[in-house]
């Protein structure tokens, strides 16, 4: 075929495969973006920690046990959801929570802590700018890390956390992690 005879049906080549694109991307699921720091090391970061703006926490801290870093805010609706069961795992003792408190105010998210039934976190960072969210690939809150005994990020939960994620997802990642050698 001549240049000539196909040039009519480009418009026609391009429709069908912005249609296939469309169609593909529809069909994902937006809680299922996948994480480039998936098994990699956990980005290097430095924050006040809320409760005591003095003190610092950093990836260094979560190394050497298996924990969840969880990424919250008060302005956080979704947030809200998952405080209760977050409460309740830090009530069990199963798996420290380190939290980023991302984009808030101090106050505020002290206020929201206490309103809301209570601090899950063995300490939760300050991220006021958002900086340290970027690096971590946060794309909202809430959204939930698993990290192994050497501080590599092993799973990415997007959205919040409850009982039949922590049951069928998250739980058995961590028995697993926890039963690794360091």
């Amino acid at each position: 075929m001549s240049e000539n005879k196909i040039r009519p049906f480009i418009p026609l080549i391009v429709f069908i495969g912005l249609c296939v694109l469309l169609g593909i991307g529809l069909g994902l699921n937006p809680r299922e973006v996948p994480s480039p720091l998936i098994n990699k090391p956990a980005p290097a970061f430095k924050l006040p920690q809320l409760h005591a703006p003095d003190q610092f926490l950093s990836e260094a801290d979560m190394k050497g046990k298996v924990v969840m870093f969880n990424v919250w805010a008060s302005w956080c609706a979704a947030c809200r959801q998952e405080h209760g069961f977050l409460m309740e795992l830090y009530k069990q003792n199963i798996i420290p929570i380190y939290g980023l408190n991302y984009k808030d105010e101090a106050e505020d998210a002290k206020r929201w802590l206490i309103q809301y039934g209570g601090n899950p976190y063995a300490a939760s960072a300050h991220d006021l700018s958002g900086r340290v969210g970027i690096d971590w690939g946060v794309y909202g809150v809430p959204e939930t890390f698993i990290l192994d005994k050497r501080g590599m990020i092993r799973y990415k939960h997007i959205g919040p956390v409850h009982y039949q994620v922590w049951q069928e997802t998250l739980l058995p990642i961590i028995q697993q992690l926890q039963a690794e050698p360091l």
